[in-house]
């Protein structure tokens, strides 16, 4: 069983994952890591996939997620679940902060 954990968002550390795209790790336990992902307007995440599902919902901005063949704007209050192996793109529209979370952990994220 994972042990509870309190982390304030000082102690998170920023990462670029690409140009514009600054990912915070706010917890990782055993099954699920919790993600903040900052995005400058009309920065990019190119396409990729992982093992993990993703779910998240967009706190501040728009973004354009395509996940497959489907693109859908999503403005602030908008969720969405990418299924895991899901080949996916999201690009700002706006400056926009995301919360997402990642299962099975996702460990490159945990050290964060």
């Amino acid at each position: 069983m994972a042990e509870t954990r309190f982390r304030g968002f000082d102690e998170t550390n920023a990462v670029e994952m690409f140009p514009g795209v600054v990912r915070r790790t706010l917890v990782s336990g055993d099954r699920q890591t919790l993600v903040r992902i900052d995005l400058d307007h009309d920065a990019q995440v190119p396409e990729h996939t992982h093992l993990h599902e993703q779910a998240g919902t967009v706190i501040t901005g728009r973004i354009l997620l395509r996940v497959g063949g489907e693109s859908q704007e999503l403005g602030e209050g908008a969720s969405y679940l990418i299924p895991g192996d899901a080949p996916h793109f999201v690009q700002a529209l706006a400056p926009t902060t995301l919360v997402e979370v990642f299962a099975p952990v996702r460990e490159e994220f945990s050290s964060d």
